[in-house]
């Protein structure tokens, strides 16, 4: 059964259930390209409207059809008292939609679920997390994992503390008095964690001065703080991106204990730590300087190909010509991977420009190499790496603008804006 048809009626143009009435989400329905669809729970002209939540609470999804439960009922104990809301952002493939839509009935919070269908998750978990920002009609939105590793209980404590500081951003911490992380599996899981808590606070060390857990899935944010253009997420460590391309933020800690995953499997894994170790890389090092390294690496099966090939007694101007065939399909694999990675399209369509603008490059660098060995008695080596470097720049323009243009979502597309501010076509942050 698709989540869309538990229930029957849409929930506020997000393609799923709506229950129950629900204020208007602080992205307004045209800003996703759709028609407004008329609400027939919604009030009658001229009564009292809901009051408008304190606090959204965000919970991407991926599988979790058997703690959603356990979870709504925590979360409903939690926020009472509270105006609050629940908006789950669901890449799943079991039956959580409708786990949710079983339970949400006998709850008093508000629930909502925007279910991302499968080839349409950009950004992983992040990109969840971003277009769950797009949802909410409270002023601050706690994110928090659908697998009851979060407390609910610490919430009030968070939204109270973002209230009275004057905070930006609240962050869930382990590693800080009252908190704890001891729901971590094993000595590898606590390694990594730490690990990566230093590799980041060493990549930023002004912009996380004070964060004892850039690692934290749980945290507070005041919506209208978030630049939502500027987040390009991908795979689970959404707050980290958040941080490191946001404006000056007023942060604030609040100690947890990271309990252990009540049921189900872990979605960390090598993967998504790779995911996170490149896309560390693309938010501290500019993008031309990605380039540039990338080029710089081809360097090597350039030289090491000329020479290999000119010893075997091949002229050396051929030997260039062959040798640098493989570092432009080298150069390629880096660009994909590390410069430009995640653009949308076709690679096979985007290769084939990608090798002729690098070949073309030989009409500039055969002339300058053929006068530094012929002329001026350079060794092959040292010529073919001066020759390289005088032609970087104008091929990182070239391929930029020709190759790997930007092409915007048509704001007539459904969700186009939210696609594009998960996806690649975002200016980089730190360039």
């Amino acid at each position: 059964m698709t989540p869309a048809a538990v229930g029957g009626q849409p929930d506020d143009l997000t393609g799923v259930l709506r229950r129950p009435v629900l204020p208007r989400p602080r992205v307004p329905p045209d800003d996703y390209g759709l028609e407004p669809v008329a609400d027939p729970d919604a009030p009658p002209p001229g009564s009292a409207s809901p009051a408008r939540p304190q606090v959204s609470v965000v919970v991407p999804t991926r599988n979790e059809e058997r703690n959603v439960g356990p979870l709504l009922r925590r979360l409903d104990d939690a926020l009472r008292g509270l105006a609050g809301e629940v908006i789950f952002v669901d890449d799943s493939d079991d039956a959580t939609p409708d786990a949710i839509a079983r339970i949400r009935p006998s709850l008093t919070l508000p629930v909502r679920i925007h279910h991302r269908p499968r080839g349409h998750r950009p950004g992983g978990l992040g990109g969840a997390v971003t277009e769950g920002f797009s949802l909410c009609a409270a002023p601050y939105a706690v994110i928090i994992d659908g697998d009851l590793q979060h407390p609910p209980e610490t919430i009030p404590t968070m939204l109270a503390t973002a209230v009275r500081d004057q905070s930006d951003v609240v962050i869930g911490s382990r590693y800080v008095a009252g908190g704890s992380a001891s729901g971590l599996s094993g000595t590898a899981r606590h390694l990594v964690s730490t690990g990566s808590n230093l590799a980041c606070r060493l990549a930023f060390p002004r912009r996380l001065r004070g964060v004892s857990d850039v690692m934290s899935g749980f945290f507070l944010v005041r919506v209208a703080a978030v630049n939502r253009a500027g987040l390009r997420p991908d795979g689970y460590k959404i707050l980290l991106e958040l941080l490191a391309t946001a404006g000056p933020l007023r942060i604030h800690e609040v100690g947890y204990v990271f309990a252990e995953r009540h049921t189900g499997a872990s979605n960390a894994s090598l993967a998504e730590g790779i995911r996170f170790a490149r896309r560390l890389f693309a938010l501290r090092v500019p993008r031309a300087a990605r380039f540039a390294l990338v080029g710089a690496s081809g360097t090597v099966p350039n030289l090491l190909g000329t020479a290999a090939l000119h010893r075997l007694g091949l002229h050396y101007l051929a030997a260039a010509i062959i040798a640098t065939q493989v570092a432009i399909a080298w150069n390629f694999a880096g660009c994909e991977l590390l410069v430009w990675d995640r653009r949308p399209g076709s690679r096979r369509r985007r290769y084939p420009p990608f090798a002729v603008i690098n070949n073309l490059d030989l009409v500039i660098r055969l002339p300058l190499l053929a006068l530094l060995v012929g002329r001026w008695g350079l060794g092959v080596g040292l010529a073919t790496l001066l020759s390289l470097a005088a032609a970087v720049l104008a091929r990182y323009l070239v391929v930029e603008r020709l190759v790997y243009r930007v092409r915007p979502v048509p704001a007539d597309r459904p969700f186009g804006p939210v696609l594009a501010a998960a996806g690649e076509d975002a200016p980089d942050a730190l360039t």
